[in-house]
């Protein structure tokens, strides 16, 4: 299948509150299940005043997902039951695989008055869910970019880009991450899997998208793609950076409830239940 995608479906998200009072855009989320399999959720976080997240996201269990934060500006502070702390700064990603268990928390916090970052969910396939938890740090300084035409700038967190490969890998879902930005009037045309689920989020300006510029795309709006063997994107009279991401869809049932997405309900409920008890986090390997 060599034909371009087509736009299957436009987004605006919509605003909403999560954590201790965070204020953020949620992009998509529970309710469009299944159609990003195998990505679960996608956060844009962000304000110019910390009343609106400064509270955070206190400890919290998760268990059968990757979450994936890539900040543009700001920091979050983080901690979790093993141990591990840090802090993820401007143009970092964490890329966390929770697995059979992690409790942790995250706390946002301004830098030069800016704050703004991005939250993804990638679900895991069943054999994974119950594997020991693991972090990719990726500091700004290692995601390498490229520049394949003139007009374009590209970061490689995940995947391939003209031979170039990010520096996460390792994960089920076979992904693609990359954050784009074409110089006013530039465009790509990036080969995709055919078969993997393809989407675009608007950071910042406006483009198109699609076969012959079909769909404009504004700063907040995200494009989910119809299958296809490539995605073509435009910037308009100013700079437009998006992120474009694909995965390997998992074509299994979600049982999902709040930080916890399994395959059935009963998994879901031994889960809640290991938290009560204290067993949600083991040492083992």
């Amino acid at each position: 299948m060599n034909r371009s995608r087509s736009v299957a479906l436009l987004l605006d998200g919509q605003s909403t509150v999560e954590g201790a009072g965070v204020r953020l855009h949620r992009i998509f989320g529970f309710p469009e299940v299944p159609r990003f399999d195998p990505f679960l959720l996608l956060d844009d976080f962000g304000s110019d005043d910390p009343a609106d997240y400064i509270a955070g996201f206190p400890w919290h269990p998760h268990r059968g997902i990757e979450t994936v934060t890539y900040m543009v500006s700001g920091e979050v502070e983080h901690s979790d039951s093993l141990g591990n702390e840090g802090v993820i700064g401007a143009g970092d990603v964490q890329w966390m695989t929770a697995g059979r268990g992690i409790i942790h928390q995250e706390m946002p916090r301004q830098i030069e008055d800016r704050l703004r970052g991005f939250q993804l969910w990638v679900n895991l396939p069943g054999a994974s869910k119950m594997t020991a938890p693991r972090y990719q740090e990726v500091p700004a300084a290692s995601i390498p970019v490229v520049s394949p035409h003139p007009g374009m700038t590209i970061k490689v967190i995940a995947g391939e880009m003209v031979g170039v490969r990010g520096p996460v890998q390792d994960v089920s879902v076979k992904p693609l991450y990359l954050d784009i930005t074409l110089e006013r009037g530039a465009d790509i045309e990036h080969p995709t899997s055919p078969k993997h689920t393809v989407f675009v989020y608007a950071v910042s300006g406006t483009g198109t998208v699609g076969p012959n510029s079909a769909h404009e795309l504004r700063a907040g709006q995200l494009a989910l793609f119809a299958p296809g063997g490539s995605v073509i994107v435009a910037a308009g009279d100013r700079p437009f950076r998006f992120l474009l991401v694909s995965g390997r869809p998992l074509g299994e049932p979600v049982a999902w409830s709040g930080p916890i997405v399994m395959n059935t309900r009963e998994e879901l409920a031994e889960a809640f239940r290991d938290y009560q008890e204290g067993t949600f986090v083991t040492d083992g390997k």
